[in-house]
């Protein structure tokens, strides 16, 4: 019977372990999910105001919110083809992203506290006149290829002892019809 003597003892543990495999397997797929997402579940530690000098505070939460709004771009399904793209003659853009067949252009606002309005609203015409010249730049780069693209708006609100607030704006503002591409 060709060393069935010999395997029978292994075939009835590998038969018992596989279920179990299985099961952990899953349960560190799960962990490893939680883990890559766990700064948009938690409170984010904050440097005090008056630790940094007022330049480097607020480029300290620009920082921290562009990269908890990639990580919930990337847990929404997008994929981050760049960050911070600055076009050589002006304009600039956050995040470079594409869903699908859409190439997404992405401002990130990030505010400590809602006093002054929401993260939205400081985009203001000049800001948007900003990114739509990063974009047609980014277009640029590619050739004009006929791609369907947005310009979308992560709201990020971090408030100090909570979890971080993160609001997604699709198609947040269009291209005026004076611009070309």
């Amino acid at each position: 019977m060709f060393g069935s003597d010999k395997a029978a003892p292994f075939r009835g543990w590998l038969s018992s372990a596989l279920p179990r495999l299985a099961a952990w397997r899953g349960q560190l797929i799960q962990r490893w999910r939680h883990f890559r997402y766990r700064d948009l579940h938690r409170e984010v530690v904050l440097p005090k105001p008056g630790a940094l000098g007022d330049g480097e505070w607020r480029s300290c939460i620009g920082r921290v919110g562009e990269r908890l709004a990639a990580r919930y771009l990337r847990r929404e399904g997008m994929k981050i083809l760049y960050r911070n793209f600055r076009a050589p003659g002006g304009g600039e853009v956050d995040l470079v992203c594409r869903e699908n067949m859409v190439l997404v252009f992405v401002e990130v606002k990030t505010r400590t506290s809602q006093a002054y309005g929401r993260p939205a609203e400081a985009v203001s015409r000049d800001k948007q006149r900003l990114i739509i010249r990063g974009a047609i730049e980014w277009l640029r780069l590619l050739g004009f290829p006929e791609i369907a693209f947005r310009f979308d708006i992560v709201e990020v609100t971090l408030v100090r002892g909570k979890a971080p607030n993160l609001n997604l704006i699709q198609g947040a503002f269009r291209m005026p019809g004076d611009y070309r591409y």
